[in-house]
Parts: structure tokens; sequence; C-alpha cells
């Protein structure tokens, strides 16, 4: 039985809940956070999913890429977000190479459940040994969400950071790796940096929810990096990125405005999508 806090209302978002908020048509808002203080304030601002992304590596480390990432990391920030939030799922990246053999992600994902109490792990890819991967963690009970389209942790192979899937032949992988995806257990869904419509299409075929980042407003919820959120982000901001801080006046109101967006539709909107 779940214990609720002094205070608390709603009980926390489960795994079982992401299909059944599909079929409702509820948005879903997801953040990435890495520490302990700001889980609360996204905790109070309604987000339904909390990411502890290998994007640390960037934001938080600052370096060029997340390849830096290992699994120590990992399991250290998901354990302080899980202090500060209980009711948004809460989902960790495996990072780089993690995921190389199924018995590699399964030790590094018994230990984000273990020790860093993920309730689910995300895998980046959709083709060959990932989905091997995804089929060995789910038949030991271990959710898995995917992530297709700009993979980060593929930055040398895709040639940088960039649009993936707008050529024909490269909108039919992804279609094939999303249902791939989904038969071998995923329970969710990132699609990074795809153009629109190919996500809205995605998004059509599958009975799990769809998370978008710079991939139009057709999915079936939403992420944000925090530090691209809030607007702290050094250099050039990407072309899917809104400024929620100025919006919101605190970080509390930017991550309500950001959940307000996405639950009425009101982001991404055109000048955040590629087409």
């Amino acid at each position: 039985m779940y214990n609720a806090r002094p205070g608390e209302t709603e009980p926390p978002v489960t795994v079982p809940s992401l299909r059944q908020r599909k079929a409702r048509g509820e948005r879903l808002s997801m953040v990435t956070c890495y520490d302990a203080s700001f889980a609360a304030r996204l905790e109070a601002a309604g987000v339904e999913l909390i990411l502890v992304g290998d994007s640390l590596g960037m934001v938080v480390q600052g370096h060029r890429h997340t390849l830096g990432v290992t699994v120590d990391h990992m399991v250290y920030h998901s354990a302080a977000v899980a202090r500060g939030a209980r009711r948004p799922l809460l989902i960790v990246d495996l990072p780089y190479q993690a995921a190389a053999t199924p018995e590699r992600a399964l030790h590094a994902a018994a230990r984000l459940q273990a020790e860093g109490n993920a309730a689910m792990v995300k895998l980046e890819g959709g083709a060959g040994h990932v989905l091997d991967a995804i089929r060995f963690l789910v038949e030991r009970d271990i959710p898995v969400c995917g992530h297709l389209g700009l993979t980060p942790q593929s930055v040398h192979r895709l040639g940088g950071f960039r649009l993936q899937g707008r050529e024909p032949d490269a909108a039919r992988l992804l279609r094939e790796q999303a249902l791939a995806v989904q038969q071998a257990g995923a329970e969710l869904l990132v699609l990074e940096c795809v153009p629109s419509a190919l996500a809205t299409e995605i998004t059509a075929l599958l009975e799990i929810p769809t998370i978008g980042i710079g991939a139009g407003p057709g999915c079936d919820g939403q992420v944000l990096v925090m530090h691209d959120l809030l607007g702290v982000t050094p250099g050039r901001r990407p072309r899917f990125v809104r400024d929620f801080l100025a919006e919101g006046g605190s970080v509390e109101g930017a991550f309500r405005r950001f959940v307000e967006a996405v639950r009425e539709g009101s982001f991404p909107g055109p000048e955040h999508s590629y087409e």
C-alpha cells in the first residue's frame, strides 16, 4: 500500500497507467532532473515523468556529449532525485554502452532500481542488441522506455546532433524500429528530433505513449532538458526549446507553465517543429 506524505492528494504515476493515459488522450509532461531540490519543485508543479538523463554529462558536467557518463553517475543522481520526488514516474538513462549486452544492461538496470530507486530505465536505439536488451530486462520485470530518432549516444555515427528520419528510407526504418521496440516490451518511447508528421504517424501506430522532443505536437507527451526549459543552457538554444522561465517568473512557475502548455497542446507550436 502507498503511504502518502502529509499534503499529498494523488498517488504516484505508475507504469501500468501509461497506456491508460494514452487511451484517455491525456498528454504527459516529462522534464530531466538531476537533484532532490529541483525534483521537489517538479513534483509540486504536477510533472508526470522525471527523467534522470545522461544529458547530465553536458548540462551538469560540462562535456560536449554524453559519452563520459557512467552507471555510477546515474545511480548517484537517480537516488538524489528519488529523495526529492515520489509522485512522478522516475525514469533513468542507461549510459553509453551499458546495454552493449543483455547481461550488462541487467546489471546496470538492477543497480539503478535497487540503489537509485528508478521505476523505469531508458535505452537508445531500436535494433539488434538493443532489442535483445529490452526483452531481457522486461522478462525480468524491469520496465523499459525506448528512445529513437536522434540518439545522443550515437552522436559520432550520426555526424552530430541533427534531424533524423527526413528521407523516406530513414522514415520507414524509424517506423519499423518503433514497432519493434514496442513488441520487445517497452512501455514508453521517446522520439527526438524527427519530422513532426513522422512522429504523429508513429504515435498513431503504437499502443504505448510517445514522448517528443523536437518532434512536433503529435506525440502523447513532451520532454525538455530542465536547463533548456529554464533558459540557462550556455550557447545557442535548440529550435525546439521555449524559455518557460521568462513566462513563469520563477523556477516553479516555469515548471507549472510547461505542464500547462503540454496539457493544453500549446507546446510545441509550429516554430518548435521539424517538417
